[in-house]
């Protein structure tokens, strides 16, 4: 039976099912068709369905005409009907994984899916959970829910995990050259898992587990998620030293080796480094064990809008004025640079904090058109010299490229850069103070 089912994934005729069509699912499902397999997306948005249907894309890595293409050839069919998913040859749920107030993992997305899988499971089907999780959800979660269908995993049907590796706006690294770690339930659903990426993919990098594969993704956020809370406690203490952040950390990156430079910001935005070192810490406090580093970094991280707004406030005394009815320009509420990405979006909590603080706020976007806060809606306003000139503070909270720096310093009468966006700056350096 794994021998047809590798048969099919080899010649590309197997049908390729992918749950959750956003910003992991269809890049996922375009690569697939891009090869000449059949990919049928599932999504409960009836919206999205309809988006992709007719050619059309709101992921930022994926152009309308990628899409347009594949719909047109048959090779992308999108739908909100489980039932049309009863005959794909393979599974790869991509379902968001967020936490709840409390920092708990919510997995009900993924237990969502596995209970329409359920309902078109046959044999010789591989099912793949991308989604990040905590380690042992898997095996401890999903296997018991499909095998109660009395197929057995192995023989009747293969699982794996496979994490997610999407850098949003990132021109180098994409789904198709981003190495994969692969772990299975048995080594025959590994071997079925890896042949499944190998085909969109130069390099796939085998497990000995789906747990040791789980954890493969919350180290590396983890990872990102600490040295970013280390730097950022760095700017706070360059601060108080009166030294520039961004000298230190650049003269330090001239060290060839034991070093590796991470840069501070206003916090941590994204789907990813914000949340999942908080799933690694939750499992381990099931087993009495306090992730000290993760914490640590994810109250100093959290911390960030408000240590901005503080500096503002400071900022504009200096300058005999007082945060309530100051004109205040935000650009960039964007999570990062040149994209359209709102989530966790640290520029929200800043627009927050200063509107409590009585500030009057507009926002530029080349990005992001509109966004809502206190349920109001928010156009970005049309950046002009006559817009820059207008404010007490220009606050940039995004660096993205298409922004004219120099144009900027010359118009503004004072600026805040959290990004160090303004470091070609050559004219009116007087007026910038950065992070």
């Amino acid at each position: 039976m794994i021998k047809n089912l590798l048969k099919k994934i080899k010649n590309r005729d197997a049908k390729i099912g992918v749950i959750g069509l956003g910003y992991v699912g269809l890049p996922l499902a375009v690569e697939f068709g891009e090869v000449g397999f059949t990919v049928y997306g599932y999504d409960i948005s009836k919206r999205k369905v309809s988006l992709i249907n007719a050619g059309k894309s709101d992921i930022d890595d994926v152009p309308d005409e990628a899409v347009a293409k594949l719909v047109i050839a048959g090779k992308l069919i999108a739908t909100d009907d489980y039932k049309k998913m009863k005959k794909v040859d393979t599974m790869s749920i991509c379902v968001p994984t967020p936490l709840s107030k409390t920092k708990d993992p919510d997995v009900s997305y993924i237990l969502s899916a596995v209970e329409m899988i359920k309902k078109v499971l046959h044999k010789e089907m591989l099912i793949i959970l991308e989604s990040t999780t905590y380690p042992g959800t898997t095996e401890d979660m999903i296997l018991p829910l499909l095998q109660d269908s009395g197929f057995k995993v192995g023989r009747d049907f293969y699982l794996a995990f496979s994490p997610e590796r999407v850098d949003p706006g990132n021109e180098k690294f994409m789904t198709g050259n981003t190495p994969r770690v692969v772990g299975g339930i048995t080594p025959r659903c590994t071997k079925v898992a890896k042949l499944f990426y190998e085909q969109i993919i130069n390099t796939a990098v085998p497990m000995s587990s789906t747990k040791a594969a789980e954890m493969v993704k919350l180290l590396e956020n983890t990872f990102r998620s600490v040295n970013i809370g280390l730097v950022n406690e760095v700017a706070v203490m360059c601060d108080r030293l009166g030294l520039n952040v961004w000298e230190i950390i650049d003269a330090a990156a001239t060290k060839p080796f034991g070093f590796m430079p991470f840069y501070p910001g206003p916090g941590l935005g994204g789907h990813c480094i914000p949340i999942d070192p908080h799933y690694l810490s939750w499992k381990l406090k099931s087993l009495n064990y306090y992730a000290r580093f993760i914490e640590l970094a994810g109250d100093i991280n959290s911390s960030m809008p408000e240590y901005v707004v503080r500096r503002i406030v400071r900022l504009l005394n200096t300058g005999g004025r007082a945060v309530k009815g100051s004109k205040i320009l935000i650009l960039g509420v964007a999570y990062k640079k040149d994209i359209k990405d709102m989530r966790e979006s640290p520029a929200l909590d800043v627009i927050k904090l200063l509107e409590k603080e009585g500030a009057k706020l507009y926002y530029n976007d080349p990005f992001v058109p509109e966004i809502r806060w206190n349920k109001d809606i928010h156009r970005s306003s049309r950046l002009t010299a006559a817009l820059v000139k207008r404010a007490d503070l220009v606050v940039i909270l995004t660096d993205h490229t298409q922004y004219n720096y120099q144009k900027i310093v010359d118009n503004a009468k004072l600026i805040f850069d959290t990004r160090n966006a303004t470091k070609m700056v050559t004219r009116g350096r007087k007026k910038i103070t950065t992070l």
